[in-house]
């Protein structure tokens, strides 16, 4: 599932047109923390893909980027903006079944058609940042318009804190 999954990534990439460097790691170090310390990253230049879900009926998800230092705002800003009273993390289990990708190669390429995907506004004030490739043993360094080119791409102000 996961050379599906990269295949998808590098197959969005690439319809983008901008240059991108593909980033081999070693899948027990595709957490954040792990991959910047081992790879010499820094931390402002990685950027998260979170999912969250909002628990209505049906289930309302929102796929949203913030840089690695933020925190995702998720019962303030996204609560409010979803409209949904309670909202959370998807879980590692929901979030492969919705999008086919693990915790540690999460990206906001390739996601699902329509789901929505809301950037915080300082990852588009990175020269480039870090993404998941979609699976723990890839990731991305690329401009952040790339996430412009994403067809359900919001760019939110404040969505970190």
């Amino acid at each position: 599932m996961s050379d599906e999954i990269e295949a998808a990534v590098i197959a969005a990439l690439d319809a983008t047109g901008i240059a991108y460097e593909a980033m081999p790691c070693d899948p027990d170090f595709a957490d954040t923390a792990a991959f910047c310390e081992k790879y010499g990253v820094e931390p402002e230049d990685s950027a998260n893909t979170i999912i969250v879900v909002g628990k209505s009926d049906p289930r309302v998800y929102v796929a949203c980027v913030v840089l690695s230092p933020n925190r995702l705002d998720v019962n303030g800003l996204v609560k409010r903006r979803l409209g949904i009273r309670k909202v959370s993390f998807a879980s590692a289990d929901e979030t492969k079944e919705l999008t086919g990708m693990m915790i540690g190669g999460v990206t906001a390429l390739a996601l699902p058609d329509g789901l929505p995907l809301w950037v915080d506004e300082r990852v588009m004030s990175r020269p480039s940042v870090v993404l998941g490739g979609g699976s723990r043993s890839l990731k991305i360094r690329v401009s952040p318009d790339v996430l412009r080119h994403l067809p359900t791409t919001e760019v939110v102000t404040d969505l970190a804190t």
